[in-house]
């Protein structure tokens, strides 16, 4: 990771008019707190487009959300605005960023959520979130603070005056991939934060006491056997054909797994 040492410059790479917004968040999409958070951007910039991500992030997991946001990141477009906020320590002193990686921006609270991101960026600079609204609820910093802040970028306006130049996060996470569950689907699946690139295919994967085989996609694994497999976005995910790995392995987000060493027949 670059950091420019000149952060309070505008950037070259500033959206276009009325660029995508994305929300990656823990704040449920049957909750109230996603549809507030949409109304707040579109107060301050009506009409910009907004597309939700993700609101079922894993809750109150930093590390864990990082890791699926970073694996989410090549998907994105250039310039795009992503406001990630899975934020726990919400109303306490954890400072709140703005942070331009690899031309795409993103908006969230400095917790180590868009640590994972910046560590793998080739150029990252990064501003603090100076600002502070009239009426900011200590618990709800994502409506208040963050999507004002994310609407302006959004439009294509630096928020000059609101943000002051860093060049570090205050809580960093490093590159390497994380073997753990970071996520499960509702149909069971259980991705992990292993990049699928780094394991061959006649590996197993283990998860405690169970050894999982490889199979490239759903359709080429029996219903009675949980698998490996490299999901769409690159990832390990652990799966079961037409039915819900989860439940059947018990599985929870945090659980480690581990590559086994090739050929161990009694695996």
């Amino acid at each position: 990771m670059s950091l420019k040492r000149n952060p309070d410059l505008w950037p070259q790479s500033l959206p276009s008019s009325n660029h995508m917004i994305l929300l990656f968040t823990d704040y449920g999409a049957a909750d109230i707190y996603s549809g507030q958070l949409r109304a707040a951007i579109w107060s301050h910039e009506p009409g910009v487009d907004i597309v939700d991500l993700l609101h079922t992030a894993p809750n109150f997991n930093i590390k864990a959300s990082a890791h699926l946001l970073a694996a989410l990141v090549p998907q994105f477009q250039a310039a795009c605005v992503c406001l990630a906020i899975v934020d726990p320590g919400v109303g306490s002193l954890r400072d709140a960023v703005v942070m331009l990686a690899d031309d795409k921006w993103y908006i969230g609270p400095d917790n180590g959520l868009l640590s994972v991101v910046a560590a793998r960026a080739r150029k990252v600079e990064l501003w603090r979130i100076i600002w502070r609204p009239e009426n900011l609820s200590r618990s709800f910093h994502g409506r208040d603070l963050f999507a004002p802040i994310a609407a302006q970028i959004g439009k294509g306006i630096f928020p000059h005056g609101k943000l002051a130049g860093t060049v570090m996060l205050q809580v960093e996470f490093d590159a390497s991939d994380l073997a753990e569950i970071i996520y499960i689907d509702h149909y069971g699946n259980a991705m992990t934060g292993l990049r699928a690139g780094a394991m061959a295919h006649d590996e197993k994967l283990r998860l405690r006491s169970v050894v999982l085989p490889y199979a490239p996609v759903f359709s080429e694994s029996t219903s009675a056997q949980p698998f490996w497999y490299e999901n769409s976005i690159g990832l390990i995910e652990i799966a079961l054909n037409r039915g819900h790995a989860a439940a059947l392995l018990g599985l929870e987000i945090g659980d480690m797994v581990q590559p086994c060493t090739r050929g161990l027949s009694d695996l």
